[in-house]
């Protein structure tokens, strides 16, 4: 392609919307051009990456057994209620466009395909003979983000592959399971990025198993804990570890104390010269459930440990029917407008116990008379603890469990962190690194075939829930992070299997007839072995060139300049900067040898 016919434009400067380094890249290298927020055009030059990256996800895929197919973006609303969804993605979590046609009936842009899936196996799945089945697809979805931010990482429409596995048993799931384990780990490594495998969250999709796959970036929004020996890595929402000993309790007997000002544990340890380890917090936090109640929740956790809110939500969930519930439409910690609303009296709060007392919430409708306690592990296992005496400027010291406060339901609901013990090896500190989740494969069960009557008849003639797993990689969001994961102060280092282009021949002076006929030479020699070949034929000065050269980030630069004179032309590596002259004669050969390697 020569660089005068392409649609090509670049900016000097950073755009104004561009927070992180590859969304001002792509920006101004002119791979992609903002249409609305959350919503982007790809040009020539990304169209040409995402179809690489595509293709590598597609040949992947294929080699496993996958089949490829298509689904519709328009779902009916009908899928998503059998399965449960519906409320979740238009409601609590609003992440579903949704619409109602002419004839008033309600559809969704798809944001993900289980439901339309599961309703085609539903339809064409009879026997186990037909078992396993794995198919998969590679298209656009549609999520209404809150704020849709960082260009590509997280937009508002996407370019995503999907699968989908069915199966008799779970043995039969897990196995293709690890086998897309294998090819997530292929198709970002045959992309050129340093990734991390890591244990995590099902979140809404659900099921009893999750894996993302994570590209290490600094400005990745999601926090990956892992340990060197590389036994363990999850993300932080998921990531379990052995909290610090709890120190020695200074205090052995049981008392209310006077402590003004202690309304956080920082304060409350200095007043009291303890450390908060021997600390049980009590945090309150508010959800309320799709049938409109709402229940409040004290948790109880030693001093130095902080709430994991997936946890609690999971927790939450799970209890949902307990209050005649399936989802959670909202949970947060409230604040003082919000207590207004519930509460019959003012909360002591930064002095609140474990005991803290029912008659706290007002009698109304739909809001539940008394609390959920929870209580933490860490909490559980203190003696002679410090802890709120439910009055504003007072503590209680050496209170122990059963005796001056009844335990409530122990749940696990620490966040773990940087520095903590791994479990598999106390000897093992987890480490922090940031990621851009690119995958997430889920071992979904029986959760949707349940909901949807999705059955096959066994061999014993049995009529069973086809067992299902979820395979998904965002293809634009790879691309982009691509670019996060490999730039300098000059632009993008695009990983060669996935450039646009492997090769840019730079003409110097478009008016020097010998430069233009090398060029012209090379260009022709390096597309007719297959080697991808931009020509910047425009006539702008050289400097100009090579700046767009290096900010689009082609791997490697041909420059037939002075040195043609000695039969060589000027050959520089984008990802190391090192420039060289080389015969002529060689070129397509070194290019060839190096593009292979």
């Amino acid at each position: 392609m020569r660089l005068s016919q392409m649609l090509f434009v670049t900016l000097r400067e950073d755009p104004a919307e561009a927070e992180i380094p590859s969304h001002k890249l792509l920006l101004r290298a002119g791979y992609i051009r903002r249409i609305a927020s959350g919503v982007y055009a790809y040009l020539p030059l990304m169209w040409r990456v995402l179809k690489k990256v595509s293709q590598i996800v597609r040949e992947e895929m294929d080699a496993t057994g996958a089949l490829e197919c298509l689904l519709p973006q328009m779902q009916p609303a009908e899928l998503w209620q059998e399965s449960g969804r519906w409320d979740t993605y238009t409601k609590t979590e609003g992440i579903m466009f949704s619409l109602t046609d002419r004839q008033q009936r309600e559809m969704g842009l798809g944001p993900t395909h289980e439901e339309v899936i599961t309703a085609v196996a539903r339809d064409t799945i009879r026997s186990y003979r037909q078992l396993p089945l794995h198919l998969y697809q590679i298209q656009t979805k549609f999520r209404d983000e809150i704020r849709p931010r960082f260009g590509l990482m997280r937009g508002r429409e996407f370019i995503m592959k999907d699968g989908y596995s069915f199966h008799a048993d779970v043995d039969s799931l897990k196995q293709t399971y690890q086998d897309m384990y294998q090819a997530y780990s292929n198709i970002m490594s045959r992309c050129g990025l340093a990734f991390r495998a890591v244990d995590a969250d099902s979140g809404a999709i659900g099921g009893s198993g999750s894996q993302e796959f994570m590209i290490l970036a600094e400005a990745g929004e999601d926090e990956v804990l892992y340990t060197e020996d590389g036994k363990y890595a999850a993300n932080v929402e998921k990531a379990v570890s052995l909290p610090p000993d709890a120190a020695v309790s200074p205090f052995t007997k049981y008392e209310k104390r006077s402590t003004p000002g202690t309304d956080t544990i920082d304060k409350l340890c200095q007043f009291l010269q303890c450390s908060p380890t021997t600390v049980v917090k009590n945090v309150l936090y508010q959800v309320v459930y799709n049938n409109g109640l709402t229940l409040l929740v004290l948790i109880s956790i030693r001093g130095d440990q902080d709430v994991n809110e997936v946890k609690l939500q999971n927790e939450l969930t799970r209890l949902a029917p307990n209050y005649e519930a399936k989802t959670l439409v909202a949970l947060k910690v409230p604040d003082a407008d919000e207590q207004q609303k519930w509460a019959a009296k003012p909360l002591p709060l930064g002095y609140m116990a474990p005991n803290l007392a029912d008659d706290y919430i007002a009698e109304q409708k739909q809001l539940h008379g008394q609390f959920l306690r929870l209580l933490d592990p860490t909490a559980k296992d203190l003696t002679n603890f410090v802890t709120g005496a439910n009055e504003a400027g007072y503590h209680v010291v050496g209170a122990n469990w059963g005796k001056d406060f009844l335990p409530a339901a122990v749940v696990d609901l620490r966040k773990a962190k940087a520095g903590d013990a791994a479990i598999h090896d106390p000897s093992q500190t987890l480490q922090s690194a940031r990621g851009i989740e690119a995958g997430h494969i889920f071992q979904l069960g029986t959760k949707y075939s349940q909901a949807m009557g999705a059955t096959y008849t066994s061999e014993t003639g049995e009529e069973k829930p086809l067992v299902m797993g979820c395979y998904g990689i965002g293809v634009s969001r790879l691309a982009q992070a691509a670019v996060e994961q490999s730039y300098d102060q000059d632009g993008i280092i695009w990983p060669v299997a996935i450039a646009p282009y492997h090769v840019i021949i730079c003409i110097p002076n478009i008016t020097d007839t010998a430069q233009v006929e090398i060029a012209e030479q090379l260009y022709t020699e390096l597309r007719q072995v297959g080697i991808e070949t931009l020509l910047d034929d425009r006539a702008d000065r050289a400097g100009v060139k090579f700046k767009d050269a290096d900010l689009i980030g082609i791997p490697y630069r041909i420059v037939p300049g002075r040195a043609i004179k000695n039969g060589k032309v000027e050959l520089v590596t984008r990802s190391t900067r090192t420039s060289e002259e080389i015969p002529i004669t060689d070129v397509v050969s070194t290019l060839k040898q190096r593009l292979t390697v």
